[in-house]
Formats: structure tokens, sequence, C-alpha cells
């Protein structure tokens, strides 16, 4: 049984990854630690309910979801300075990817309490990996907008990305968010669409953007695409400077190494573009 002294000496946080479908699929620590925590806060009791009881575990459980996270922070802080070791779950897989939990996890970190994650399942990494689409560098979205305004926006600013690119969707969505990354990143761009990842049902559709969608236009279930990567050598020189950059810098670059990127591609000093 694990200590309930770690780091600092204080009690903990931990972060809990459950299984995104197969029961089996958590891992003998995580199964001990559920047993060792004191109180479980959790995306739904009743969901989180049938995992502790397929495990023989008793343990105190709050609904912790989206609508009141932010709210159960004075009631996370409460146990923590009582001396307890709280644990954090989602309905399935990892907590706090596209899931609950960052504000708990924010309010345990900025109060000096230790937060432990635990590795586990998760839905993006099986879906990668048996994508057959470069699987690195890749950048994982989450979810798009369901606005389709929104949605198209964001798109653009991934089109020139070279990374794999992965999304989580809903079913009522798939064939709308398909149609809309082939009209923005290009239909013959390689996709892959999982569905159901290790539950029965379990599905893989492989193809382009372009000729993907007749294969998954009924799916149900929970489901991860991967895109591949723009692989085109990019022109910019249409791109206005200043958009250019700021290209680079909504992808993560600091504004110096954006900078520095545009000036190498458009064979500018360094000075001129800033």
């Amino acid at each position: 049984m694990m200590s309930q002294k770690s780091y600092n000496g204080k009690n903990s946080v931990y972060i809990i990854p459950t299984p995104i479908g197969n029961m089996e699929d958590i891992t003998i620590r995580a199964i001990n630690v559920l047993k060792m925590i004191d109180i479980i806060f959790c995306e739904d009791t009743r969901v989180t309910g049938q995992l502790l009881k397929y495990y023989d575990i008793k343990k105190k459980l709050i609904s912790s979801h989206n609508y009141n996270e932010k709210q159960n922070t004075d009631k996370l802080l409460k146990y923590l300075n009582e001396g307890l070791n709280i644990g954090i779950v989602s309905d399935r897989g990892t907590p706090i990817i596209s899931d609950p939990g960052y504000a708990l996890v924010k309010c345990a970190i900025d109060n000096n309490y230790n937060v432990i994650s635990l590795p586990g399942a998760t839905a993006l990494i099986p879906s990668l990996t048996s994508s057959g689409i470069a699987p690195m560098p890749f950048l994982f979205y989450g979810f798009l907008d369901s606005k389709k305004t929104h949605r198209i926006k964001q798109l653009e600013n991934l089109k020139y990305i070279k990374s794999t690119l992965i999304f989580y969707e809903a079913p009522h969505r798939i064939v709308s968010t398909i149609k809309d990354l082939g009209n923005i990143l290009g239909n013959n761009r390689k996709c892959s669409i999982s569905r159901e990842i290790s539950k029965k049902y379990e599905e893989i559709y492989r193809d382009t953007l372009g000729n993907i969608i007749s294969q998954i236009e009924n799916i149900k279930g929970e489901i991860v695409i991967v895109v591949e990567g723009n692989q085109n050598k990019e022109d910019y020189s249409e791109i206005d400077l200043i958009d250019h950059v700021k290209l680079y810098i909504d992808q993560g670059m600091k504004t110096m190494d954006a900078i520095k990127q545009v000036a190498k591609e458009r064979n500018m000093k360094k000075s001129d573009v800033y």
C-alpha cells in the first residue's frame, strides 16, 4: 500500500485515470490509490460508483463537474486542511484532458499541497498509435467549437501546422466537422477516426478527409479524429508579415522565435521583421 507521505510531507491530491471502456484498463497503482485516499471528487457519482463497486472499494464521493468545480475549491481546501488525501477522477480517461479537474488541481498547487498525477488511460494515445499517421510531433486540440463559424476560425489557425492533429468529437457533429476539416485543411489529408476505444464495438476508419465521410455517416459513441499535418511546402509571400508572425505565435512560439522563423522563411533580417 502506498504511503500517504510524499513530496513536502503534506497530504496530497491524486489525479487518477479511469478506464475509457474496458474496466480492466486501470493500473494496479490506481486501484491502490483509490483504496488509500479519503475522498473522491468525481464528474458523475453514478459512473464512479460503478467503477468502485467493480473493484469493491467504498469511498465518499463528491460531484465535481464543469458547472460546479470552481465552487468546489473551498470544499477541497477544507478537506486538505483537515489532513485528508483527495482523489480526482473523471467519468473516463485522465482528468483535465477535455474533462473537469483543472480548477481543483490549480487550487491545491496554489495552496502548496502536493498534486500527484498517475499515468493511465486516455483516448488520444491509442487513437494516434493505431492511426498509421506520423506519431510525432503531434498536437492534441481536444474538442473544436460546436459553432460552425468559430470552428472554421479555429481550423484556419491550424491549417499550416506540420504536426499531426488530434481532436475529440461528438457523434452528431462528426460529419460536419470532417467536412470542415476537409474544406480548410485539404481533402487529400490522411485521416483516422477511432470510436469506442477498448469497448466491444471499437472501430477504426482510415482514409483521406475527402473519402472518409461516406464511411462514418451513422457512427455513434466516443470519437477521436487523427489528421495528418500539413505536408506542403508553403509559400508565405502572399501572407501579411504581421499575420505570418502571428501564425507561429498562435502555434505556441514565443514572439522572438516567431520573428526569427519568419525572417528565415522570407529571407529577411530579423531586425526588419521586428
